[in-house]
């Protein structure tokens, strides 16, 4: 499977040409319109830790709305998603009086006039804004529009992910240089981890030597070898960060919704890294590579969690 970033964009356009005919008897002297619905349907993603769905669609188109989340979720893992729908209309706009609700509104407000006694008259321009006082004739194109754009939304969703994977393709890529960096700085550690023992063998004949020169308590020494000899092992750590590069290289390779999984990994060895920097901490003479190589695997971890934060 392909890895996939979270960041893409997408935009694909549609029309539907349209001839009217009114056929109410409402609308008996609307003149019939002749033009086009253009469309313009925008996916833009962005990194984000689930599926955030964000919906930028005209008026009226709720079950449109139910249907590119469904299928958003069915084709999407994660990721900050923002749908945008814009609609151009080029059709000569008709429209018809709906008699109930503007004779309805005429009636009560005659009537509140009389019971106040006031000289007025009702205002047409008020009228006609009212909610449903004027019916379009193109308010039938709704569901053409709403097949035309689940009919190009595949388009789009191809588009985008296509852009994902690209960018995705990238990541992968600098991922495997990045734990290549990562496994050479652990063959270093690896290398070096005998003369760490051999500085850690040299404190602790410093120390016993130390406390030789007084009384001796034999328990006393014990418990300094068995605390000294317990910091010098950096076996552990090696064995451990070693695992997870090649985990890590694993995942890469299958691909697929990968990036908390990689991320994870990427914590555990940052905690093998710090913990390997504290266990070789004060040594000296050529014990410090070691602790350059720590300060090398830390940077080298940082810069991929960076690049893991946008897979999907």
């Amino acid at each position: 499977m392909l890895i996939r970033s979270m960041t893409g964009f997408a935009q694909v356009r549609g029309e539907i040409l349209r001839q009217d005919v009114p056929t109410s008897a409402i609308a008996a002297e609307a003149v019939p319109s002749h033009g086009r619905v253009a469309f313009s349907l925008t996916l833009k993603s962005v990194n984000h830790r689930f599926l955030d769905l964000h919906f930028r669609l005209p008026s009226g188109t709720d079950s449109l709305e139910m249907q590119l989340r469904r299928l958003l979720k069915e084709k999407m893992g994660r990721g900050h998603v923002e749908v945008s729908l814009s609609l151009e209309r080029t059709i000569h706009e008709t429209f018809s009086l709906n008699r109930e609700i503007v004779g309805g509104y005429i009636t009560a407000f005659r009537a509140a006039a009389a019971e106040f006694s006031l000289a007025a008259q009702p205002d047409l321009n008020a009228i006609l804004r009212m909610p449903g006082a004027l019916d379009s004739a193109n308010e039938s194109a709704d569901g053409e529009i709403e097949s035309a754009v689940m009919e190009k939304v595949g388009e789009a969703l191809d588009r985008l992910n296509q852009m994902r994977e690209e960018e995705g393709f990238g990541i992968a890529r600098e991922l495997r240089e990045r734990m290549d960096h990562l496994a050479d700085a652990v063959k270093i550690v690896q290398q070096h981890r005998r003369a760490v023992l051999q500085n850690y063998g040299e404190r602790l004949q410093s120390r016993l030597q130390e406390l030789l020169g007084t009384t001796v308590d034999r328990e006393r020494v014990l418990q300094e070898a068995a605390l000294l000899v317990d910091r010098s092992d950096i076996q552990e750590e090696i064995v451990r960060l070693e695992t997870h590069v090649q985990h890590f290289l694993g995942l890469l390779e299958k691909g697929g919704e990968i990036g908390k999984k990689l991320d994870f990994l990427l914590q555990e060895m940052n905690r093998e890294a710090n913990t390997l920097l504290s266990k070789t901490s004060g040594l000296a003479g050529e014990a410090l590579k070691i602790t350059e190589a720590g300060l090398a695997m830390k940077a080298e971890i940082e810069k991929s969690r960076e690049q893991v934060q946008n897979l999907e």
